[in-house]
């Protein structure tokens, strides 16, 4: 028609699916030459990092093996009879140590025989007995005898040093006295364990057996029901001898009736006959 713009031919659709599916395998290709670019590069660098760490282990197994050349040499040099102490492949003599030996639990027991000793009034007594003869023998003087005099310094340095002595002792003595305590303790913790889980246990089998006691027969049940059986019976009994006592009278009463009626015919034959 005249005046109508003409329309543009369409592109059929197959044509558009087929230009779509090769811009789709163009951009799969691209990631897919992309990735094998990036794969290449990961392998390139690691194969660097390889060579690098390969070249690092041999320099230092090449400074080693200078190390060991010098101290084979240096030792060589000494005539083979110096150890060289920077050599971590030698291995040193033991040192010998002067250092006392003693068996700690027969030195515990001694500390606390003595600390339990020192807290007794006996040796207070004997302190005391001590000093006092100390004390008047130097100032007496007794045969000539002043080995201390005033002021007692000789006397003052035997304090000092029982109490240096004593109070290690002493420490020594509470710290035995303290592990036994901390084991009776753990043995006390671990016994009340035992008894609480005992005493749950019978407190669960005292209540299950309330529950089972609660469903038997008690002893007035078991009562009432004897007496209303005990009544049941007498009542049987007394319904059994009423039976009886009717069968034995039910006779005896047909016998008398027959009797009276066997004298009344024979007083009406009488009668009529006209004898008395």
């Amino acid at each position: 028609m005249a005046g109508e713009e003409p329309r543009e031919p369409r592109e059929p659709e197959h044509a558009r699916d087929s230009e779509r599916r090769r811009a789709l395998e163009r951009r799969r290709a691209l990631e897919r030459r992309r990735a094998s670019e990036r794969r290449r590069d990961d392998e390139r660098r690691k194969e660097s990092e390889r060579q690098r760490e390969s070249d690092r282990q041999r320099e230092a197994d090449q400074r080693n093996e200078e190390l060991r050349t010098e101290a084979e040499r240096r030792f060589r040099e000494s005539g083979g009879t110096k150890r060289d102490r920077r050599r971590l492949d030698t291995p040193r003599a033991p040192a010998r140590a002067f250092r006392p030996h003693y068996d700690p639990e027969i030195f515990g027991r001694f500390a606390e025989t003595f600390a339990r000793f020192m807290g007794t009034a006996r040796f207070l007594a004997y302190m005391t007995v001590f000093v006092i003869i100390w004390i008047a023998l130097n100032l007496i003087g007794i045969f000539g005898l002043q080995w201390d005099p005033y002021p007692f310094i000789l006397l003052n340095l035997f304090f000092s040093t029982q109490a240096s002595y004593a109070a290690p002792l002493i420490l020594l003595a509470q710290n035995r006295q303290e592990a036994r305590d901390r084991v009776q303790y753990d043995q006390d913790r671990d016994m009340n364990v035992r008894t609480r889980a005992d005493i749950e246990f019978l407190a669960r089998e005292v209540a299950s057996l309330r529950l089972a006691v609660g469903e038997v027969a008690t002893r007035d049940f078991l009562r009432s029901e004897l007496r209303s059986l005990l009544s049941d019976l007498e009542d049987l009994r007394d319904d059994a001898d009423g039976d009886h006592v009717r069968a034995d009278t039910g006779p005896r009463q047909g016998a008398a009736g027959g009797q009276t009626s066997r004298t009344s015919r024979s007083r009406g034959r009488s009668g009529r006959d006209g004898s008395p």
